[in-house]
């Protein structure tokens, strides 16, 4: 049975497989969270914004990610850890599985898209078994007009089925119960036994990663990007913690999008979303106040706890997962560009969180620094922010999103150095972490010296100061930065002893090199040449 209206003309579930379904198509926000707040699967908060608990899973599962390796995939997949392969015929006895469960039910049928550029635009079609499963792709997606639902075909078909746990896991190939498996043959995005919706989002986004590059020549990225009043666009790459959503949100430039991009061979960046999905974690409206404005009816918070007795959401409590979250459309941020797409890059800013205290708080990167940092995608963990961390931990993803690049990093990295060099763009590696000493010792760097330092760089008044470089990772530090404290911008001077800077340095240049064994095969000169140096002579020359 399928009702409510916004259907679009065939809507027959049945050449899916789904039979007998109770199916509600297209169904707006408002819709949606009703149907949650009837069926006790959420609550409200005090100004009406929706609520709901993922349940076991508060976070994506990456060991429970897996690819379908066949003809399509087996030549052109990084398999490793995180490119899991699994049979295609597993793949058919679980897509078998999940859509029989899905039969006889209430679902949820959402229709939109990726891509906002409209010639790199890519069709989804969500099948869901909960109705706030479907509010988030509402909220992520791109939506479509009206006029559009009548003719919709999709490019990509995602089944989510949280309430589904493969009975005998070994059988199918799998791990355990639940599962995230793309299948590039058949354009399916195939979820089950997590009801964590990022799975959802990040299995396109992982689609994307190899579609792109490999049949659009257009370089995905795991960034946020935002434009000025002069058309110069400006991309931020960087992993949790280290400010990416911060420094793209601008008073003074319009947000493009906070989290995944493209980059076409016309040098347009376009947004892939329609939404953000944001972390909560200690929220305040000093701190993040667009995020935390953004919160009211029509976004949807995830495993938030409220202060006891009052529906007032306590950012601050933990106890349910760290990984609180809250997805809203991208209307809900005022400074936007819409359509959310722009042209030409002009900056791209690494942003890493060094604790160590050892990185400067920005350098000017070659093109071969530039393809050896994106490669590495270096952060650190601080005490706190996982069990066990008691101490600063080297932390990197290929990329800067390494969990969802299904090609070998070398790949995406060879093509940001050509667009870089084609488009004459900048890039700059900035450090919101510790100055003066490592953590505990030194202090963070702060937050307006880190922006004065990106606004100088894109108003072009770093082209023209005069360069150090650095003895150990070879970048080039600006000698003076206007508005910031012209002794910082050399980490070693906000030592008190430099030859503890210089063995802090040298410990996390050989982090960086072990890092990057496993990426040697595949590697450049020039992007090797783009590393730190190690050896003590050799740092000691630079001197």
């Amino acid at each position: 049975m399928e009702i409510l209206s916004r259907k679009p003309n065939v809507t027959n579930l049945e050449k899916y497989g789904i039979t007998e379904a109770t199916a509600h198509w297209n169904l707006d926000a408002e819709t949606l969270q009703k149907i949650t707040l009837e069926k006790g699967m959420g609550t409200v908060t005090e100004n009406g914004t929706l609520c709901v608990n993922t349940g076991k899973f508060t976070g994506r599962s990456p060991q429970d990610r897996f690819l379908v390796k066949d003809d399509y995939t087996k030549d052109k997949v990084f398999w490793n850890r995180t490119n899991k392969a699994i049979a295609p015929e597993n793949f058919e006895k679980l897509y078998d599985e999940v859509v029989n469960y899905l039969s006889n039910k209430e679902i949820y049928v959402h229709d939109g898209y990726v891509g906002a550029a409209p010639e790199y635009r890519l069709n989804v079609r969500t099948i869901t078994e909960f109705p706030w499963s479907n509010y988030f792709v509402n909220n992520m997606f791109l939506r479509l007009e009206d006029s559009e639902i009548a003719d919709f075909s999709e490019d990509w078909l995602v089944l989510c089925a949280p309430g589904y746990e493969a009975p005998n896991p070994s059988e199918f190939g799998i791990r355990q119960g639940n599962f995230s498996i793309l299948d590039f043959t058949k354009k399916v995005a195939l979820i089950g036994g997590s009801a964590y919706t990022g799975e959802m989002k990040k299995g396109i986004f992982s689609a994307l990663n190899l579609i792109l590059p490999i049949e659009r020549n257009v370089l995905p990225m795991h960034c946020s990007a935002n434009v000025g009043e002069d058309g110069e666009t400006a991309i931020f790459f960087g992993l949790s913690g280290t400010g990416k959503t911060t420094l793209s949100a601008d008073p003074n430039r319009k947000l493009i999008g906070d989290d995944e991009h493209g980059w076409t061979a016309e040098n347009i960046i376009f947004n892939f979303e329609g939404g953000c999905y944001a972390k909560v974690i200690d929220l305040t409206e000093e701190k993040e106040p667009d995020i935390f404005r953004a919160i009211r009816p029509g976004a949807m918070l995830e495993n938030v706890v409220f202060k006891e007795g009052t529906k007032e959401v306590d950012f601050a409590d933990t106890s349910i997962t760290q990984n609180t979250r809250v997805s809203y459309p991208i209307h809900h941020i005022d400074n936007i560009v819409q359509p959310s797409y722009a042209g030409n890059p002009k900056n791209i800013f690494f942003l890493t969180c060094d604790a160590f205290g050892v990185l400067p708080p920005i350098s000017k990167l070659t093109p071969g620094q530039a393809a050896y940092h994106f490669i590495s995608g270096y952060t650190a963990k601080v005490a706190g922010t996982e069990a066990g961390i008691t101490e600063p931990v080297p932390s990197f993803s290929a990329c800067f999103g390494e969990p969802f690049m299904p090609l070998h990093p070398t790949a995406y990295a060879e093509m940001l150095s050509k667009k870089m060099t084609e488009a004459g763009v900048n890039v700059w590696l900035i450090n919101t972490g510790w100055s003066g000493g490592p953590y505990g010792v030194g202090s963070r760097i702060k937050l307006k010296y880190t922006r004065a330092m990106i606004t100088q760089a894109m108003n072009g008044n770093l082209n023209d100061v005069d360069y150090d470089q650095h003895p150990i990772f070879g970048l080039h530090m600006p000698k003076y930065c206007h508005d910031v404290p012209t002794e910082m911008l050399d980490p070693m001077n906000t030592w008190l002893q430099k030859g503890a800077y210089i063995s802090k340095a040298i410990q996390l240049a050989h982090s960086f090199h072990l890092n990057f064994d496993k990426f040697i095969d595949q590697a450049s000169n020039d992007i090797m040449n783009g590393g730190p140096l190690i050896d003590s002579h050799q740092v000691l020359d630079h001197m």
